[in-house]
C-alpha cells in the first residue's frame, strides 16, 4: 500500500506554529508519498453525540463528517498537528477523535480493523519551556493509538507562542527533519510497559 499521510489540522489559529512545525516535517517526505491536509476550523464537525446504546449508526456520506471518515479510512499515516491547548489536544482535534467512537459501531466500516497496523503521529507546539507538560497530549494519542492497535510514532514538540515563534526551535526543526522516517512501533497502553 502506497504511504498516505492524513495531516489534520487543530488549531484555532492559521498558520500556527504547529501547523508550521507538521509542514517542516512534511517536507522531508518522499515525493511519492500523498499526502491530504485538513483543518478543522475548515471543516468544522458538530459536536460528537455517543448513541452507542440508543442508536443504528449510518455511515456519513456528505459534509465534514463523511469528508473525514474518509480521509481517515484512506490514510496510512494520520498525522495529529494540534498546539497544546490546557495540557492537551484542542477541542476541535477533541472533537475528531470523539467521532472515532461513533465509528467504531458503524457496520459495515471495520473502523478498528481498518486503522490497526497504521500509524498514528502528532505534531504540537507549546509554549512552556519543559517540554513535560506535554505528556497528557502524548499521553491521549499514545493511548488512542493503542486501543485502535496502530502503531505510534510519537510526537514531534516544539516551542513557540507567537506565530512563527516556532521558526527559532532549532532543535524541534533540527527533529523535524527525520520525525517520519523514524519506524514507528506499535502502541501499547503504559500499563503494558
Amino acid at each position: 500500500m502506497t504511504r498516505r499521510f492524513l495531516f489534520v489540522l487543530g488549531s484555532a489559529r492559521a498558520d500556527g506554529n504547529t501547523e508550521l512545525l507538521a509542514r517542516r516535517a512534511a517536507e522531508q517526505l518522499p515525493p511519492d508519498v500523498e499526502q491530504q491536509w485538513i483543518d478543522l476550523t475548515e471543516h468544522p464537525v458538530p459536536d460528537f453525540e455517543d448513541l452507542r446504546h440508543d442508536s443504528d449508526h449510518v455511515r456519513p456520506t456528505e459534509g465534514n463528517v463523511a469528508l473525514l471518515l474518509d480521509a481517515t479510512l484512506a490514510a496510512t499515516d494520520i498525522v495529529i498537528a494540534s498546539p497544546l491547548y490546557w495540557y492537551s489536544v484542542s477541542a476541535h482535534t477533541k472533537r475528531y477523535l470523539d467521532y472515532w467512537s461513533g465509528w467504531l459501531r458503524t457496520p459495515g466500516l471495520d473502523f478498528k480493523e481498518t486503522l490497526a497496523g497504521r500509524t498514528l503521529w502528532g505534531v504540537t507546539a507549546l509554549a512552556h519551556q519543559e517540554q513535560v507538560v506535554a505528556d497528557p497530549l502524548v499521553g491521549t494519542l499514545n493511548n488512542s493509538a493503542a486501543y485502535m492497535g496502530m502503531r505510534f510514532g510519537g510526537v514531534l514538540l516544539g516551542n513557540g507562542s507567537k506565530p512563527g515563534d516556532v521558526l527559532n526551535d532549532a532543535e524541534a526543526l533540527t527533529r523535524a527533519k527525520t520525525f517520519f522516517a523514524q519506524e514507528a512501533p506499535l502502541a501499547r497502553f503504559l500499563y503494558e510497559e
